[in-house]
Order: C-alpha cells, then sequence, then structure tokens
C-alpha cells in the first residue's frame, strides 16, 4: 500500500513556539496544579460559570468528568475538589464563554484554519450553531438543523449499499446516546461502528476476553486500598489519570508496596502532593513507588516473563509458599504448558531484552514472591505495540500463578482513556456485535440487525482511501488527529463524499473534509440537557464498571445546540423508515425510556432508572470479581507467547508517542509540559544523551524523524532535541505532532491497534542547523 503525499493542513505546522527548558518534576499535583487548574477555568468561563461548573464536577447528583474514566471514590467523595488539573482544563474547554458563530467562519476559510496548530484550534471556543461545507466552497456557512438532517438523510439512503457508510464514536459519548446510535447504525443497516477503543484498550478487551472471560477490570476502588502490592505498568497516571494518585497514596499507606515499570521516570509515578491535606501542601510524605523497573520500549513482555521464571523458582525452593496451587488447580487450565515454557526461557536473555537491571528484577521478584494480593495497572504504554494483546496475556499470567483474582485487594485494572469508553462499548459500540445482543435487539425492536462484521478504525481508515466509503459520521472526537498515519488518513477522508462531525469545538477533523461537510454542535458534558418539559440526565460507565448518572448545571452557550441523544433521533427520523418500536420522538423528549430499553436488552442493567438515580450509581456483574471465568471451559487460562525481542540497527531507535503534561487525548490545552521540564513548545524529541553522543546531536539541535515500514519511508519534520532519562536506544514525542509516522499497516496482532508505542525510527540532523 503506497504511502501517499503530505496533505497541506493535516499536521500541525512545522514551526516553534519558543522552547524554554527547566527542571524535570519528581512529584506531580500539589499547589501548583490547583493554582492551573484555577487559572484555566476562571480564564475561560469566568469566577460564578466555573466556580459552578467545578463544584458540582463528579459530585454525585453533578456532572460525570469529560476527561478520563478513572472511578469516583465509593464511599465519601472529597467536598473540596473531587477532580484533577486535567479535569479542570477540560471542563475550562467546554464551559468557555468564547463561541464560534457563522461569522467567524464567514471571515476565515478552511484552507487558513487548517494552517493553524491543533492548540491554536481549539483555543477559538464553542461551535454555536450547525455549519454546511459546499462541495468546492472555501468557507462553511450556516445551515438549519432540518436543512442538515435532510442532507445527510438523502446522502445516507442514496448509498448503493449501507456498508458504504461509517459511524464512528468518541469516549465521551453518553450510555444514552451510544445505546441509539448503535440502534440507527444497525437499523440502518451496517454494523461499521468503529471507536476510539480500537486505537487505545482493543488489545486489553481481546487479551482479557481470551484469558479471562471478561475484556474489563476486575477490580474495585477499593481493592487499591487493601492490594498488598500494586504494578503500574506502561501508565503515566500523574499526567492521563491524575486522581488516580489518591487512591495509590491511600493503598500505599494501608501498606500496600508500589512497583512502577516505564521507559521514563515520570513524576505522577515518584510521587504526590495532595493539594487536599496538608501534608501534602507542605510536600511531607509523597512518596509513590518503592521501585522503579525503568523497561526498553517494548520490553515489558520479557520483564513480565523474567519475574515469572523467578517466581517458578521460588516455588520450587519453598513449595506452597510462593504460588496459589490450589487457585491454579481449581480456577485455571494450561498451567503445566505455560510453566514448561517459561522455564525453558534463558533469563539472561530476558534480561537484555526488558533493558532493567538484574538486581531491580529480582527486588520485584521477591517482593511479589511473598504476597497474593496484587493489582496491576496498566494502559497504552502496553497496549499500542505489536505484541500487545500477549504482552497483555503475560500480566494475567503473572495474576493466576499468584492467584491474585477474585480476591479482595488483588485483580486486573486496566485503566481506561476517554470518560465513557467503557461504556460506549457495553451499549453496543463495536463493530464485531455479539450474536446474542443481536437477537435481543431483534426481539425488542422487531427488525434484522446486520449480522456481518463491520470496519473498525483502521479498516474504516484503509476503506475510505479505497473509496468504498461514502459518508462518514463521527459522534465527538477529532478523528484524523487521534488516528495513525496522518497524511494517508487525510487522503483517506477526502475520498468521501460526506463528512460529518457531531461536536463541541472546532478541531482538525472539521477542517479536512469530504466533498461536502456538515458540522453539527452538540452539548457539553457540562451544559444543561432541558427536553420534553424537564432537565434530562444521562449515564457513564467508569474503568471499574460503575454505572452512574450524570446532569449538566451551566446554561447552554447557544441556543443552537442539540444534545447527542437529539440529533440522534433526529437523524434517525429523517434517514429510516417508520418502525412503531422505534419512538424516536419519545426518546428524545424522555431518556428515562431509552434506559427502560437498555434494561431490556443489555444484562445488568435491571431496575436501571431505579438505580442510576441512587447517589453514586452500581456496579455492573463482574464475574471475574467472583473468581468466575466466562471462557469456553469456564476456567482462565494461562497463555503461552514467544517473547517480543525487536532488534535494531545501530543507527535506528524505538520511539513512541506519548502525552504532554498539558493536553488530553487530542485536546491540547496549553504548552507546557512542566513535569518534564518542557515549557511553550510541543516540537520535542526526548532522547538518551548516549544516543545523542553517537549522532553527534546536541541538546536544542534540529532534527527531522523517519520511520520506516515495509519499504517506506515516512517523515516528521524540525523537532527539537532534549536530553533525558531515558533508555538507551529509546526515544518518545507527543502526539498527535508525531502520528504521522505511524504506519497504517504497523498494527497490533488480533486487535488492529496501530502502534503508537513501537515505532522504528532514525534521527537526522535537519539541514542547515
Amino acid at each position: 500500500m503506497a504511502h501517499d503525499e503530505k496533505i497541506i493542513g493535516s499536521e500541525n505546522p512545522e514551526h516553534f513556539t519558543g522552547l524554554k527548558l527547566g527542571r524535570i518534576g519528581k512529584v506531580a499535583a500539589g499547589v501548583p496544579a490547583v493554582m492551573i487548574s484555577f487559572k484555566q477555568v476562571f480564564g475561560e468561563a469566568g469566577l460564578l460559570r466555573g466556580w459552578k461548573a467545578l463544584h458540582n464536577l463528579n459530585q454525585k447528583g453533578g456532572f460525570d468528568c469529560p476527561s478520563c474514566a478513572w472511578p469516583d471514590p465509593d464511599d465519601e467523595r472529597s467536598g473540596i475538589a473531587e477532580y484533577c488539573e486535567n479535569g479542570a482544563k477540560a471542563i475550562a474547554e467546554e464551559a468557555t464563554s468564547k463561541k464560534l458563530s457563522a461569522d467567524f467562519f464567514k471571515a476565515n476559510a478552511v484552507a487558513a484554519l487548517a494552517q493553524l496548530s491543533d492548540y491554536e484550534i481549539g483555543r477559538k471556543g464553542r461551535l454555536a450553531e450547525s455549519l454546511f461545507l459546499a462541495k468546492g466552497a472555501t468557507h462553511y456557512a450556516a445551515i438549519s438543523w432540518e436543512a442538515a438532517f435532510e442532507k445527510i438523510a438523502a446522502e445516507l439512503n442514496s448509498l448503493a449499499s449501507p456498508h458504504e457508510a461509517v459511524f464512528y464514536t468518541s469516549g465521551r459519548t453518553s450510555n444514552e446516546a451510544a445505546f441509539l446510535y448503535q440502534l440507527f447504525a444497525k437499523a440502518y443497516g451496517t454494523n461499521n461502528m468503529p471507536d476510539c477503543s480500537n486505537m487505545c484498550h482493543e488489545s486489553t478487551s481481546v487479551a482479557l476476553n481470551e484469558s479471562l472471560g471478561l475484556g474489563k477490570a476486575s477490580i474495585k476502588m477499593d481493592d487499591l486500598y487493601q492490594a498488598e502490592v500494586i504494578i503500574i505498568i506502561g501508565q503515566n497516571p500523574g499526567t492521563n489519570h491524575p486522581r488516580m494518585l489518591t487512591a495509590l497514596q491511600k493503598g500505599k499507606r494501608n501498606g500496600a508496596k508500589i512497583i512502577s515499570i516505564n521507559p521514563l521516570p515520570e513524576a505522577g509515578l515518584m510521587g504526590f502532593n495532595n493539594p487536599q491535606n496538608l501534608k501534602g501542601i507542605l510536600g511531607i510524605d509523597s512518596a509513590l513507588t518503592d521501585l522503579f523497573l525503568q523497561v526498553k520500549i517494548t520490553g515489558d513482555m520479557a520483564l513480565l516473563k523474567a519475574l515469572q521464571w523467578l517466581l517458578l523458582k521460588a516455588e520450587e525452593n519453598n513449595p506452597g509458599q510462593v504460588l496459589d496451587n490450589a487457585f491454579i488447580d481449581e480456577k485455571t487450565e494450561g498451567y503445566a504448558a505455560w510453566k514448561e515454557n517459561i522455564l525453558k526461557e534463558d533469563i539472561n536473555e530476558l534480561q537484555r531484552i526488558s533493558g532493567v537491571d538484574w538486581t531491580d528484577i529480582e527486588a520485584a521478584a521477591n517482593m511479589l514472591a511473598t504476597h497474593k494480593k496484587i493489582v496491576v495497572c496498566w494502559a497504552m504504554g502496553l497496549t499500542q505495540q505489536q505484541h500487545a494483546v500477549n504482552t497483555i496475556k503475560e500480566v494475567v499470567n503473572l495474576l493466576l500463578m499468584k492467584g491474585s483474582i477474585g480476591k479482595p485487594g488483588a485483580g486486573t485494572c486496566p485503566v481506561r482513556g476517554h470518560s465513557n469508553v467503557q461504556g460506549d462499548r457495553t451499549m453496543g459500540i463495536y463493530e464485531k456485535p455479539a450474536p446474542g445482543f443481536l437477537d435481543r435487539l431483534a426481539t425488542h425492536f422487531n427488525f434484522n440487525p446486520p449480522r456481518e462484521h463491520g470496519y473498525d478504525t483502521v479498516e474504516s481508515i484503509k476503506a475510505m482511501h479505497d473509496k468504498k466509503i461514502k459518508v462518514f459520521f463521527a459522534m465527538g472526537g477529532n478523528f484524523l488527529s487521534a488516528t495513525p498515519d496522518t497524511d494517508y488518513t487525510a487522503n483517506a477522508i477526502r475520498q468521501t463524499k460526506l463528512t460529518v462531525q457531531v461536536s463541541t469545538k472546532l478541531n482538525r477533523s472539521h477542517l479536512i473534509h469530504g466533498e461536502e461537510a456538515i458540522i453539527l454542535p452538540c452539548l457539553a458534558r457540562s451544559d444543561k440537557d432541558s427536553r420534553g418539559g424537564k432537565e434530562q440526565f444521562v449515564s457513564c460507565e467508569n474503568t471499574t464498571g460503575v454505572v452512574q448518572s450524570s446532569q449538566g448545571v451551566l446554561e447552554p452557550i447557544s441556543n443552537n445546540l442539540l444534545s447527542e441523544t437529539a440529533i440522534v433521533c433526529r437523524l434517525a427520523k429523517a434517514t429510516l423508515k417508520p418502525n412503531a418500536s422505534m419512538n424516536w420522538d419519545a426518546y428524545e423528549n424522555d431518556y428515562d425510556l431509552i434506559r427502560d430499553a437498555i434494561e431490556k436488552t443489555i444484562p445488568g442493567f435491571d431496575d436501571y432508572n431505579v438505580r442510576v438515580r441512587v447517589p453514586g450509581g452500581f456496579y455492573l456483574p463482574n464475574p471475574n470479581r467472583e473468581g468466575d471465568f466466562a471462557t469456553k471451559t469456564r476456567k482462565a487460562q494461562f497463555h503461552v507467547a514467544p517473547v517480543a525481542d525487536i532488534k535494531l540497527s545501530s543507527d535506528e531507535l524505538m520511539m513512541m508517542t506519548m502525552r504532554s503534561h498539558d493536553q488530553f487525548n487530542t485536546s491540547i490545552y496549553g504548552l507546557d509540559d512542566r513535569y518534564r521540564g518542557i515549557y511553550n513548545e510541543r516540537r520535542i524529541i526526548f532522547m538518551n544523551q548516549g544516543d545523542m553522543n553517537a549522532r553527534g546531536l546536541q541538546a536544542k539541535d534540529v532534527v527531522d524523524i523517519f520511520s520506516y515500514f515495509n519499504g517506506e519511508e515516512r517523515v516528521a519534520r524540525s523537532f527539537i532535541v532534549v536530553p533525558y532519562p531515558i533508555p538507551a536506544g529509546c526515544t518518545a514525542t507527543y502526539y498527535p505532532e508525531t502520528n504521522v509516522l505511524v504506519p497504517i499497516d504497523s498494527v497490533a496482532a488480533q486487535s488492529n491497534t496501530p502502534t503508537s508505542k513501537q515505532l522504528i525510527v532514525k534521527v537526522k540532523l535537519q539541514p542547515g542547523n
């Protein structure tokens, strides 16, 4: 598959904003985080509007944070602030008083806006009315809601097949909107429902389903407080899930030991100053990690196997004292073959591939050998590698040999990214829906849903590129900036006839479009949603499977906004033939009716409308918590896989993309990454000093980065070299600036997730520097 030429406007501009270097942080949060949060929120929304939003954020009866999916405490929530710095920044984005009407787009051509950075685009304000970009037009213009739905419906109904349309979903879509959205797509006739999970935790879902029978976390929040050992691997909670630090600190104070495994020594892994207590304000008692294992990028599987090897040897020396043999015998299968395979491994090779010092590996194994209440937390650092599924299965293998699933203080904790990405999947947002779910939809709604699998995200991009997709509809998100191989994806999007984006703010995906484009502005999570003569509420599911209500409190910044739920209902009415079992008018005006339908078609939602109104919500059923495994044999599965050993030539480096502290996914809140000592710049490449020396590079040199895959070369130009304590042979950059380097065909086996944490690159001094 040939790589496309550069698409103008598909990437962030290749200019610098003025790098300033500071000290690398060792502790996250504290008073600075509080001050920055207030500055962001009050600067965008004003004091009264901003305070009202913060006061209700993540509170019982308030609204769910539109940022990450970290769960709220099961017991009492903080009356001071049940949110983190990045949650406050997310609220600043949607509570802003700045709004964009048709006059703004009349004055600003699409091509000119596309020359701005993602940060500059996002700072423009909230979208205030629906917009249309006609074929050949240079500017978006206002369009009525009725005309917009008529246009979309006419395009959809003109297609030769429903499979010529794709319906994408971002992770912030509520349960109610997601359920109706997937129902609409199936009633229309397709399972082409890619979502952001395809790009993040799909590897987790595949691995856990095959190993344990359920693709979700097995723990509750309280398990972190009871754990004896907590392993954090491939995750940076201080930036990506800051509220997690409070739970880790509570677990540590209860006696837990924390092992952190990561290529970078992140501030949030090392320490946490809780700004809600005196010790945190004074910087006392802030340490978190007891043992830091600095693994090489893609060395995680080798490290996990080395730990397993040492634990098996320890069991041989102390029979019955290290492993949970009763659990293994009663609850698992495949142990004998797995054990034989592990003991055949060359432990010295495993250590070499991992890059971790031998003494540190032994220290971690000793810590695990004497404890069985173990929780393992992970995120994108594991899921976005070619061997991601097998690596996560090694996490499960480690827990199974210790009997650390289905008991208090132990289990799996994949930490989800966007706030309702797990809920969307529960609601049926999936390109491979289960037959039983389709049967229930067919019975309740009196139609025949399509049975063939649809396109996931990578497959959708390829289908658009090959002109198999004519209409691309996105329920939220910034598809272009979130996806791999930026120029290829931009070229793919431009092959479509119509692109439709349901959005709260302007983003790059509005500016790289099909022949025609429509923007449908929607209510944000913090906005009041008044329909049918009353204020409606929606619900979300967090990382640990808690479903709770979310009700906005702010007056919308425009009268021309619709909720995502109302948008789906009106789209369905305009597009589909009438079906008495699908009362779209009723669903639009009473979200209780949607929840009634969910209760009848999705297990675990009994008495949905009653239980969701209980402050704090309710847990969905989770057999793994009870030591039950919904695999074919009703037993947890040990899996055997070869170790991933990726060899580089002397001029190659292994690169991973990551967030700065001033962003959440594709939302760029600012230009600082203060924990890493980076200020006012994003075009950065972090390098080991030895690797810099070998290439004759100095700090602040400007380089171009080249990636290579299947004989194709990709390039990201103009990045500033910053020396950093990262393992030799490894390097890191921010996304979306380097998404252009992620090949569309480089994906994780089984999950088809782009390998953004496994890019083989070469770094070359830019000519003239």
